[in-house]
């Protein structure tokens, strides 16, 4: 992975989270501010799993991350001692991001320290303590996004293949409250922003309606529906993705109405872990990923923990299923129904049929087929995040036969058994 220049000096993690060089902190720090750099600075470091924090440059890597880095600057001018400084940084972000809760909350923090020790950020008794843990929550995950390295030269595995007309691709990572746009570039996806989200009250994984957990994942957006025919609870508009998607529903998932969406007109931002399983943005956001979005064609994965590889590990994984995939389309093309039939999983199901009773149902057709020409295109593929024997691939199906002739946008879900990848689903994506 690619690290970025940095620059200015360095807050480093072991200094605040090891017991014996707190007291060179102490000699850095006023004792009212102590509290909030210590619970800030060791919890954004437990979330970036151990990494140090360091001070980086503040312009643009991706999207603008002005709130993070505005948030880590106004945190090292408190390890400094410099508060005056520090509450003018907070001021910087109040003024552009005016319903930004959580730097009023940082501010607020900022003027009682000239008063009495802060032993946490929101040190206010009397507010929601429910409120407070939001937001300290989401002063961590915006300190962790800050400090991590952009992927410039990593893809998520998930990322195997996009087709030609999949200009950008979505891929959302829970754990580190980030959405990722990747653009198409010949073929290659390639890492152009990312943005602060939101996700489920209760986590991931999403198994049925109400439980407030975000899905995971391989969806594509669906349609956007505008501001003016949402409430204000959504902000600017929404993308709504395909979920229950067809391995949601194989595995009796269900539920309906998890969408991209944006946040109240009153609100900046929401904490990490706050939706009933849609994915929120900012509206502004929200607005600039707009332009990103194909309908109908724009992947969206979402996943706990991305793993992130070099593009051209892929590159078997790719060949390989194009293989299977080809394979299965020439013994179609060539009525060897046995042949053809040898590349479905046993638990295959169309409809409300099983493998045995489609599969006769099949001999019956291709029995009555003089000729059969079947092309493939636009093939795109994605591993499914969490499951590394489970694919799905999509492509333009055009048939022809001596007595039918259509044409179709497929999607097929692939998994790998010990016989080779099978088809375990297939049906008009």
């Amino acid at each position: 992975m690619a690290h970025p220049a940095r620059t200015g000096r360095q807050l480093n993690a072991g200094r605040l989270i090891r017991p014996a060089n707190r007291e060179f902190l102490i000699r850095g720090l006023s004792g009212a501010a102590l509290g909030m750099a210590f619970a800030l600075g060791a919890a954004a470091v437990h979330a970036m799993g151990g990494q140090p924090l360091q001070q980086k440059p503040l312009e643009r890597q991706g999207a603008i991350r002005a709130p993070e880095a505005l948030l880590f600057k106004t945190l090292l001018e408190i390890k400094n001692n410099r508060l005056d400084v520090a509450l003018r940084e907070i001021d910087q972000v109040i003024l552009a991001y005016p319903n930004f809760r959580l730097a009023h909350l940082i501010k607020g923090d900022l003027l009682l320290a000239r008063t009495r020790p802060l032993t946490t950020i929101g040190n206010d008794q009397n507010a929601p303590q429910e409120r407070l843990a939001d937001l300290r929550e989401e002063a961590v995950a915006r300190l962790a996004r800050h400090q991590q390295q952009r992927p410039v030269d990593r893809v998520p595995r998930y990322l195997l293949q996009l087709h030609p007309d999949q200009k950008y691709a979505f891929v959302v990572d829970t754990a580190k409250s980030t959405l990722y746009v990747f653009e198409n570039r010949s073929g290659t996806p390639r890492y152009i922003a990312d943005y602060y989200i939101s996700s489920g009250k209760n986590g991931i994984d999403k198994l049925r309606e109400g439980d407030k957990k975000t899905p995971v994942g391989v969806y594509h957006v669906t349609s956007r529906m505008p501001r003016e025919k949402l409430a204000d609870l959504y902000g600017v508009g929404a993308f709504p993705i395909n979920y229950p998607n067809e391995w949601d529903k194989r595995r009796g998932r269900n539920g309906f109405g998890i969408w991209l969406h944006g946040t109240p007109s009153d609100t900046y931002s929401r904490p990490p872990r706050s939706s009933d399983g849609c994915v929120v943005l900012t509206n502004q956001d929200f607005e600039t990923i707009t332009q990103n979005v194909q309908i109908g064609l724009t992947p969206v994965i979402i996943s706990k923990n991305i793993e992130w590889v070099d593009p051209d590990s892929t590159q078997s994984l790719r060949q390989e299923l194009a293989r299977n995939v080809e394979s299965w389309r020439r013994d179609w093309e060539s009525r060897a129904t046995e042949k053809y039939l040898a590349h479905y999983a046993a638990s295959f199901t169309a409809g409300k049929q099983n493998f045995d009773g489609w599969a006769q149902q099949k001999r019956q057709v291709n029995a009555g087929k003089t000729w059969i020409k079947v092309k493939v295109d636009n093939v795109s593929m994605f591993l499914y995040p969490g499951m590394d024997n489970l694919a799905v691939v999509a492509f333009e199906q055009h048939y022809e036969s001596n007595n039918l002739s259509n044409s179709m946008r497929k999607r097929q879900y692939w998994i790998k058994e010990n016989s080779g990848w099978k088809i375990v689903y297939e049906g008009a994506a």
